[in-house]
């Protein structure tokens, strides 16, 4: 069973830093795209950043030049290093991972940024 675990979140005040941290487990390959989404309160989900198997990466314009996906080699292990936070970054990130076409979410951690 697919399992997707995000950490990292919590309050930070604008123009700082955050670094989140997500593990999907219960696969067998390390092969799969995975990706970050946010939802802020009262809006829709979005794309944040995703990254293939081969390091290929794709950001929202939002956070152009200031978040940064990486994967760790061989493993499903993704970060979301987030710098120049802005008040309006504040949402809940979700991590999701990509299995042969069916995409897995986690809960979700909530990073507050202060302004």
């Amino acid at each position: 069973q697919v399992q997707v675990v995000e950490s990292g979140g919590g309050l930070v005040q604008a123009g700082g830093s955050q670094r989140l941290s997500c593990v999907a487990s219960g696969l067998t390959l390390s092969i799969h795209p995975m990706g970050w989404y946010r939802q802020a309160p009262g809006k829709e989900r979005e794309m944040v950043a995703d990254i293939t198997s081969g390091g290929t990466t794709n950001y929202a314009d939002s956070v152009k030049g200031r978040f940064t996906i990486s994967k760790e080699n061989k493993k499903n292990i993704v970060y979301l290093q987030m710098n120049s936070l802005k008040f309006e970054d504040t949402a809940v990130y979700y991590c999701t991972v990509t299995v042969f076409g069916r995409l897995y979410w986690g809960k979700g951690t909530l990073v507050t940024v202060s302004s």
